[in-house]
């Protein structure tokens, strides 16, 4: 149930872009108390999100939505005098994606929503980054808004970055591990402490603590970055790692599990497999490398092209087993998989989501397809987008489906309906009973108990 907030006085609050991070944080917030206004250009979707559909995959968010709309402290709408008028302080959640001519970050949709608000401002405002930019994009936006807002306007500006990871998004903003605040100036630092009175409630009834990191601008834009970095490298030296033990015939699940058992490693993120993808990790360590060669600092971010690399590899170690597999020989551009017919099963970057950009799943797919094979991918929740992003790939209804007469199965996402699936239970259904497990999820010996030939990313031979 949600706490009783009559005796607060909580800020109102706008969020510029109604995308997978602002939306959530609206919906959130307004279950916290606040008055919250989500402010977006795509008409299409500020009404979806008024009637209540969220246009994207999220656990419980839906519901949050629908009851903020209910309690009258959430609305959505095009009209950025709203949202000004509604708000005392605006969150940036617009997207950063790659830029189409270069690794940078393309900020168009930051400036955008800088110029559409700064207009419509009156008086004294905080405007906060939370969207994922390269370190000097605060001050950049200072000097937008002064060009943009009219002479009454008295705007500042501060950065809070984001941590969300799709499929536990709305506890990750409810029960953020930490909340880190550049500002310059002790109103915007009380504006957001006041901001997250309901973060800090919501902690001391469950008997936690949240520490809060307040710090400068650029400290702040980079937190976000250098932790995706930091997790994309662990992620590519468990993998790097993949490599060396199917060279020497070591395990590398037995080996992930002895470094986690390391104080100083952990077990997190060691899981070997196909490898990151997402709207975030791949994207966010090019930026970060753009932005350290403009800085003249490259060479201390040279390490993040080889993870790079090593990700993009393990897309191709896919292929190239499909070919050992199957028994295929290599042509110059890979093995030739001309009519074999392949199941991909996983369409998403990571369970639990519809989100299919980037996926390393949909990669593979693509290879396989390229290489002449006949595919069907099945995924729980991203066949619709997967079909819109690819629609040269066909794509089934369910599981079985998808396994029916193939000569291969790869699992690329690590779904619970592929984990359990009974690999006794799909034996009938194919033609080869030839299985990569792209994300090292599946019991292998219970495979091989049931006449499967397991290939996992890390062991030499046939399990």
């Amino acid at each position: 149930m949600p706490p009783d907030h009559s005796v607060h006085d909580r800020p109102g609050l706008s969020f510029l872009g109604t995308g997978y991070l602002g939306t959530t944080y609206a919906a959130c917030y307004a279950e916290l108390g606040h008055r919250v206004i989500g402010l977006d250009v795509d008409t299409a979707k500020v009404a979806a999100l008024n009637a209540g559909t969220v246009p994207f995959h999220e656990p419980g968010l839906t519901e949050l939505v629908r009851r903020g709309l209910a309690s009258g402290r959430l609305e959505f709408t095009t009209d950025p005098a709203v949202a000004a008028a509604g708000a005392d302080v605006h969150f940036l959640c617009v997207g950063t994606p790659q830029r189409p001519d270069g690794t940078g970050a393309d900020l168009d949709q930051v400036a955008a929503a800088v110029r559409t608000l700064a207009p419509h401002l009156h008086g004294r405002a905080l405007v906060v980054g939370k969207s994922t930019v390269p370190v000097g994009t605060a001050e950049w936006i200072e000097r937008l808004l002064r060009k943009h807002a009219p002479d009454d306007a008295d705007p500042e500006v501060a950065w809070c970055p984001e941590f969300l990871q799709e499929g536990h998004a709305v506890d990750d903003v409810l029960r953020p591990d930490r909340i880190v605040v550049g500002a310059r100036g002790d109103w915007a630092r009380e504006t957001l402490a006041r901001v997250h009175d309901g973060v800090h409630e919501l902690a001391a009834r469950e008997g936690r603590e949240i520490p809060v990191l307040e710090t400068d601008f650029a400290t702040a834009e980079l937190v976000k970055t250098a932790a995706n970095a930091f997790l994309a490298t662990k992620i590519s030296f468990i993998n790097a790692m993949a490599e060396l033990c199917e060279a020497s015939g070591a395990d590398v699940a037995a080996l992930a599990r002895a470094l986690g058992h390391d104080s100083r490693i952990g077990p997190e993120f060691l899981r070997a497999g196909v490898g990151f993808g997402g709207g975030c990790l791949p994207k966010d360590i090019r930026a970060l490398q753009a932005r350290a060669h403009q800085l003249g600092a490259g060479a201390a971010v040279r390490f993040l092209h080889e993870v790079d690399l090593i990700n993009q590899r393990r897309r191709e170690r896919v292929l190239q087993l499909a070919g050992e597999l199957l028994d295929r020989t290599a042509g110059p551009a890979g093995p030739e998989l001309a009519g074999s017919r392949i199941a991909v099963l996983g369409a998403t970057f990571k369970p639990d989501s519809d989100d299919v950009r980037d996926a390393p799943a949909l990669a593979v797919a693509r290879m396989l397809h390229g290489a002449g094979a006949l595919v069907r991918v099945y995924d729980p929740l991203g066949r619709e987008n997967a079909r819109r992003s690819h629609p040269e790939l066909a794509y089934a209804e369910s599981l079985e489906a998808a396994c029916a007469d193939a000569d291969l199965l790869c699992v690329l996402t690590e779904w619970a309906e592929f984990r359990t699936a009974d690999p006794a239970a799909l034996a009938p259904l194919v033609s080869g009973r030839l299985v990569i497990d792209g994300r090292n999820c599946l019991d292998r010996q219970a495979w091989h108990a049931a006449g499967w030939t397991y290939r996992g990313l890390g062991w030499k031979e046939a399990a």
